[in-house]
């Protein structure tokens, strides 16, 4: 029977892990969130992992409040980082793999082409800071690593697609930024990418994103566009938005690690949020 310990467990990305493999034998999940584990304390840590031994650790766990990074640092590290942190060195003293999520904030935005896994990072806030910390505490401190850099991800939990759609029901119009593109990525193919790689020697770090790009009014309208809805999305930019936080304006990410593996294919964006509007039932 194989271990596996989950961070962040009732996050979107915690819910389809576990919902994924609900009917898969011979594993046994241990699922903590903050009230079971507090992952910025060493010794809750090392004394969770050292008295499960698992054989893996996937952390789902972060502080993703951008904007709130900018003014709470001290908690956006003490999770992003330190956590990261304390996950890795519990990890390595049991000979257990960690899997730890990242992101596309963990590069400026101002490439025109995909950013590849050996980029240079160069995050431009306080939460893209912390990640990138993180992900350097990760390499340094455990050897069984697989760190996946995902984006605009959406899942079971609160998302940009459930806010679409909430804004939808009593909204002819929504304003929505024109000039940030990424890539949608679903927790379902999110979790079918750590699958692929989980129970492999294929250690790295990977960019984990659905294929093709878009703008995030673009995603809107699609969100729209599925669900039937009549609403219209009013394009503005980032500059007259002005959230606290700086955002990557260009994240879109290869899957380069993914495809030189052959380990997974990930499906279209329009894909992805077909089959999730259509699990609705709206």
């Amino acid at each position: 029977m194989k271990k596996i310990i989950v961070t962040g467990c009732n996050g979107q990305l915690g819910r389809e892990i576990n919902k994924y493999y609900a009917d898969k034998r011979g594993l046994e999940f241990i699922n903590t969130d903050v009230d079971e584990l507090d992952i910025t304390n060493i010794d809750e840590v090392c004394e969770l992992v050292q008295g499960e031994k698992p054989y893996a650790i996937i952390n789902c766990a972060a502080y993703t409040a951008v904007d709130a990074c900018e003014t709470n640092k001290d908690i956006a590290f003490k999770v992003n980082v330190l956590g990261p942190r304390n996950l890795a060195i519990a990890a390595q003293s049991v000979g257990a793999k960690l899997v730890h999520i990242s992101t596309d904030y963990v590069f400026d935005g101002t490439k025109e082409e995909p950013y590849m896994e050996y980029d240079a990072t160069n995050p431009q806030s306080v939460y893209g800071v912390t990640k990138a910390r993180a992900e350097e505490m990760v390499r340094q401190f455990c050897h069984r690593y697989f760190i996946l850099r995902t984006a605009w991800l959406y899942g079971d939990g609160k998302n940009f697609v459930k806010t679409m759609l909430r804004l939808a029901e009593d909204h002819d119009t929504v304003t929505v930024v024109g000039d940030q593109f990424g890539t949608p990525t679903s927790t379902a193919q999110l979790v079918k990418a750590i699958d692929s790689i989980l129970f492999t020697e294929n250690y790295g770090t990977y960019h984990a994103t659905c294929e093709g790009s878009c703008s995030w009014a673009d995603f809107a309208e699609e969100i729209f566009r599925l669900a039937g809805k009549d609403t219209r999305v009013v394009r503005t930019t980032t500059e007259e938005y002005g959230a606290p936080a700086a955002r990557p304006l260009h994240s879109v990410l290869e899957n380069y690690m993914f495809k030189m593996t052959g380990a997974y294919t990930f499906c279209d964006w329009h894909d992805a949020i077909k089959e999730y509007i259509d699990d609705m039932k709206l």
